[in-house]
């Protein structure tokens, strides 16, 4: 059997199908690689190999009944091994958040977006790594260790999502999901070298997933390839009537076969993405990108974002207000860590203080001082009206141009404890994708090169509300003339060996 770092999903699915290979043995291989790379990686906080093994039986099974009678279509996924950030539950299983005060807790029930994988025969291998209740860009915040990067085991892997896309980037499994707030799926896909999507705001439920800014949530994936990432999309995306903002829009079924590529595709550049700290290789990495975009069909226009360099403050006042909002539910009384003490009052204080690491504290204290009296109207209510206007100047640009395409992050992976006592620099990693969030609109990551260190370069595609499938054609169409995307670091292939 070939090894797991040579299989897509789809060449895994084709595999499959064609008796080369069982899911049992798809999920040995990858529990294997894990035990043999995880002591450096770091990430997973929980594996499990006995759930897993169960799920990869139960798509053999599905399989068998299916070459006696093929007339019913099988799922696209069946029998895959992927990985599930722990801030999404599943149920019986321990979903920790990354955070000290949610140690123990194990949810009764699976979130939507899981399920709906697991419907499909996807096999659980275990909860990725991830920073505390999914706040920062470096996976360094989790209570339980920092992850490494494949591609250079002294840098973070971004964040939050860390853990998610190390494990795809090391080819411990094809593909996993993630959670993005404020870029925390595309930041790390750029700095691990994969593809990312953050879907359209509702577009997937997010019924168990721990929330951390409730209007900015998006549950995505991390893949090898668009090709991989659309499949999940189209299988964990839909209508959830347990989510309120769950949107009623239907799924598209996306055929990458039938793409016209990026012929006649007009892509918008902003100036507004290239300001003064980018790093010189990350801004000539993506024009290169942009470049052999237009060369393969594709029309660039320049185009106005005037608003953007407002997205970091504007972001960090609602977010802090919603997750101090979200956070309350933490005292020690409902579920998750306990302090005993001689009051209920000291009983919150002590649980919360002994529970919560600090970038989660200083993020409450600045969410609650927003959302204080005297102060909500000149903070909190401020930057609702200019995230107004940061999603009007999309609406507007999207009259122009089909997507825009911008850097996903101003650097490449940084190394370990860089920005660590350094908050605004740290914050300021998530420059160029706060915006999208802050719209609602969908975007996605993918490897356009490398800078002269050998770190992934990513650049990122932004789209009109729902046009999730149009952004996964032109990163498809872009990942057929170029190899970015099958770059392996060489470091984890070592330690494999």
């Amino acid at each position: 059997m070939a090894e797991m770092e040579h299989f897509t999903i789809s060449a895994m699915a084709a595999a499959l199908r064609r008796g080369e290979v069982s899911s049992r043995e798809l999920t040995q291989a990858a529990l294997e690689r894990i035990d043999r790379l995880e002591p450096t990686l770091h990430a997973f906080i929980t594996l499990t190999p006995e759930l897993a093994l169960a799920m990869a039986d139960e798509a053999d099974r599905r399989l068998r009944e299916w070459w006696k009678d093929s007339s019913t279509a099988l799922p696209a996924l069946l029998g895959i091994p992927m990985a599930v950030k722990d801030v999404l539950a599943v149920a019986n299983v321990r979903c920790t958040c990354g955070s000290r005060i949610l140690e123990n807790f194990v949810p009764p029930y699976t979130a939507t977006a899981v399920q709906r994988l697991i419907d499909a025969g996807v096999v659980i291998i275990g909860k990725t790594n991830t920073d505390e209740f999914a706040m920062g860009s470096s996976t360094e915040n989790s209570a339980y260790g920092p992850t490494a990067n494949p591609w250079d085991f002294s840098r973070v892997p971004g964040g939050s999502s860390g853990g998610s896309a190390a494990a795809v980037a090391g080819r411990l499994v094809p593909a996993a999901l993630g959670t993005d707030t404020g870029g925390s799926v595309r930041q790390p896909a750029s700095f691990c070298g994969v593809t990312g999507i953050k879907p359209t705001y509702g577009r997937v439920s997010r019924y168990g997933l721990v929330a951390y800014g409730s209007s900015l949530d998006s549950l995505g994936a991390l893949a090898l390839s668009a090709e991989d990432a659309a499949l999940i999309f189209m299988q964990m995306a839909g209508h959830d009537e347990r989510d309120a903002t769950s949107v009623q829009v239907p799924v598209p079924q996306i055929d990458l076969s039938r793409a016209d590529g990026l012929k006649g595709l007009r892509i918008g550049v902003a100036d507004e993405y290239f300001i003064e700290g980018i790093h010189p290789e990350v801004k000539a990495v993506v024009w290169q990108a942009v470049d052999a975009m237009q060369a393969a069909g594709a029309t660039v226009e320049r185009i106005r974002l005037p608003h953007t360099e407002y997205a970091l403050p504007v972001y960090y006042l609602i977010a802090p207000a919603e997750a101090s909002a979200n956070l309350a539910r933490y005292d020690g009384v409902r579920y998750g860590l306990r302090e005993p003490a001689s009051s209920i009052i000291e009983t919150f204080r002590k649980t919360r203080g002994a529970g919560f690491g600090p970038e989660v504290k200083r993020r409450i204290m600045l969410g609650t001082y927003a959302l204080s009296a005297g102060y909500y109207d000149a903070y909190y209510g401020q930057a609702q009206k200019v995230r107004t206007l940061i999603r009007q100047d999309f609406e507007q640009a999207f009259e122009k141009v089909d997507m825009i395409a911008a850097p996903v992050a101003p650097s490449t992976a940084f190394r370990m404890g860089e920005h660590l006592n350094d908050p605004l620099a740290m914050y300021l990693e998530d420059i160029f994708t706060l915006p999208a969030n802050l719209a609602g609109i969908p975007g996605l990551a993918f490897p356009a090169g490398f800078d002269s260190n050998g770190l992934p370069v990513g650049i990122q595609l932004m789209g009109p509300h729902f046009a999730e499938a149009a952004l996964f054609r032109a990163a498809h169409a872009y990942q057929q003339v170029t190899d970015w995307h099958l770059r392996k670091p060489a470091l984890v292939n070592q330690l494999a060996d």
